[in-house]
């Protein structure tokens, strides 16, 4: 292991200016889960079935809106791209606590829809400016920093929501979202190396040639397509544009989305079985205890794969971590939760820079904003997965329910997909 990897990459002024940016911008939003769960619960008095419903609408607005946002950041730019979320995040967030439930939903899925992009973002960002071995170590460093966000933001969130402020809490959660979004404007970090903006300047001439033939009368182009042999050409041009769009999208990469999307199931469950074991003992001043350990022990996981010489596949890593998840259902005390959840939070940073740094390997730069965007998708959905599977287990079994429902499932998840590879290998050789 060689630390001293860390030093090296923290002398680059942009990756260090960049991690800053991207864990104060994170701040908000990690806060946000548990204001929002507790706002359902407390304030409007809903089961925790009904809050992880609520999370999974926003997971899944944000899902369908990471590949389109990613894909903006790729032609428009990051500024342009990035308008909509400040907008977005300053009024949606303003109006959530003040409406009813049913309300509540469509907004949050708006909201997760315009959500600012600040993962996908950074990840993107980190790949242009560190190669080869870099990578590792600059994906382990932000995947640190996220852990060291979530230390701080469920924290405060649960001291404001048990304290009666949900309404408040959410309003500035969406006010300081925006001002991070502007700040992340003014920054503007590069998504795209010098060569490849050379080349995405070439690919928008065409489109300008391409959007001027579109452009032509509209019954001429009925007549083309009337003309069979020519309209089937066009048609097969179209689909070739759409393989080629999608070339990078190969078996090894939805593997890795689908370990993304495990590793958000089992986080956004151990989340929700935090929060309802404290609650439901009358002790959620306390819950900032257990994400504490929870996440330090991620921080320490990540600052020993960062300074790893080789990867350790991600499938292992999550399957290690669902395992792991299990035992904390078993736990019966606060300080007992925090210290059984050390296990399973060695292994989260490891899991998520793992998978981005495979991501990053596999996907040329013309396509790694739209590759995180859906990476990010793969992550929201398990999250949105995640959330109501642990809620229903909650309300039925008890806390305990919570957290052995998306730790059995992760298991599942990784020995399937483990048996995939064993006989994808086997028809390969």
């Amino acid at each position: 292991m060689n630390f001293a990897l860390y030093r090296e990459l923290l002398a680059v002024r942009p990756i260090r200016r960049l991690l800053l940016v991207g864990m104060i911008a994170r701040i908000p939003h990690s806060a946000a889960g548990v204001l929002l769960t507790l706002h359902i619960v407390l304030t409007l008095g809903q089961g925790y079935a009904a809050a992880g419903a609520a999370a999974a609408v926003m997971t899944i607005g944000i899902a369908l809106g990471a590949p389109w946002r990613g894909r903006r950041v790729d032609t428009a730019g990051l500024r342009k791209a990035l308008v909509p979320s400040v907008i977005s995040e300053a009024v949606i967030w303003s109006i959530v606590p003040h409406v009813s439930y049913q309300w509540l939903l469509p907004l949050v899925f708006v909201g997760g829809l315009l959500t600012l992009p600040i993962f996908s973002v950074v990840r993107q960002s980190l790949g242009v400016l560190a190669e080869g071995d870099q990578r590792r170590t600059a994906y382990a460093l932000d995947a640190i920093t996220t852990e060291m966000v979530f230390m701080i933001g469920p924290a405060a969130g649960a001291v404001v929501a048990t304290s009666g402020y949900t309404t408040i809490g959410l309003t500035v959660v969406g006010a300081a979202t925006s001002v991070a979004g502007l700040f992340l404007i003014w920054f503007n970090p590069p998504t795209r190396s010098p060569e490849e903006s050379r080349e995405s300047a070439q690919e928008q001439r065409h489109a300008a040639e391409v959007a001027v033939v579109a452009a032509a009368p509209a019954h001429l182009q009925e007549a083309a397509a009337e003309l069979g042999p020519a309209g089937s050409s066009a048609r097969a041009g179209l689909r070739g544009k759409v393989a080629r769009n999608f070339a990078w999208f190969t078996a090894t990469v939805a593997a890795l989305f689908a370990v993304a999307g495990g590793a958000g199931m089992v986080l956004s469950g151990t989340d929700v079985g935090i929060v309802a074991a404290l609650e439901t003992g009358g002790r959620q001043s306390e819950i900032g205890i257990v994400f504490f350990f929870w996440c330090a022990a991620s921080v320490v996981g990540g600052l020993v794969y960062g300074a790893m010489h080789r990867p350790v596949p991600p499938i292992l890593l999550l399957l290690g971590m669902a395992a792991l998840t299990i035992p904390m259902g078993f736990a019966h005390d606060t300080w007992t939760l925090a210290l059984v959840s050390v296990l399973p939070g060695l292994l989260c940073a490891p899991v998520l820079s793992s998978a981005s740094e495979k991501v990053a390997d596999l996907v040329s730069e013309e396509r790694r904003g739209e590759a995180m965007g859906w990476y990010g998708s793969a992550l929201t959905a398990g999250v949105a997965l995640g959330s109501p599977l642990a809620g229903v287990f909650i309300d039925f079994m008890g806390p305990s329910g919570g957290f052995v429902s998306v730790g059995v499932a992760g298991v599942l998840l990784c020995l399937v997909g483990l048996v995939l590879q064993q006989r994808r290998g086997r028809v390969t050789a």
